[in-house]
């Protein structure tokens, strides 16, 4: 399971990479054709290693969420506009599973080879995080736009009266 602040570091950086120079942090311009950031401005700015953003920051190219610039003056920028980065892309770039279970993903179970009373609980919330960070995207964040976004899911008999 990964751990939060690993999830709040990749977030973190994604929204550093749609800052404008100049502006204060969260004024974002959510253009992909800013000025690039070099990982040496990141990793003072975030208070993060230069080699484990080199590792973070080879996944996010890989994934089509950040592209490189090389040269003086060079560095990344958001492939995408910010608008169409969903923080969930984020961390599935960076290979970091949402699970808020210690459960391996295909292992028997929980104790023992066996699953635990609560498995399904923990596996459920996990799929909750990950359907709320589908649909929060940099942009969002940089806009102050998440405060009320949550919302309680329908239960199986309510979803039934409705229809």
């Amino acid at each position: 399971m990964v751990e939060l602040a690993t999830r709040q570091q990749a977030g973190n950086v994604g929204l550093h990479l749609n800052e404008t120079p100049g502006q204060p942090p969260g004024a974002a311009s959510g253009r992909a054709e800013d000025r690039p950031v070099s990982l040496a401005e990141i990793a003072q700015a975030q208070l993060l290693s230069l080699a484990y953003l080199e590792q973070l920051f080879g996944n996010l190219r890989r994934a089509g969420l950040v592209a490189s610039a090389r040269g003086p003056g060079g560095g990344y920028r958001l492939a995408r506009a910010a608008t169409a980065i969903a923080v969930a892309d984020i961390i599935d770039a960076v290979d970091e599973p949402l699970r808020a279970t210690r459960c391996e993903a295909d292992a028997p179970g929980c104790l023992a080879g066996k699953r635990c009373l609560t498995h399904d609980l923990w596996s459920e919330l996990g799929e909750q995080i990950r359907l709320f960070l589908a649909n929060v995207t940099l942009a969002d964040i940089c806009a102050g736009n998440i405060a009320g976004r949550a919302v309680c899911p329908l239960r199986q008999g309510l979803a039934e009266v409705v229809e």
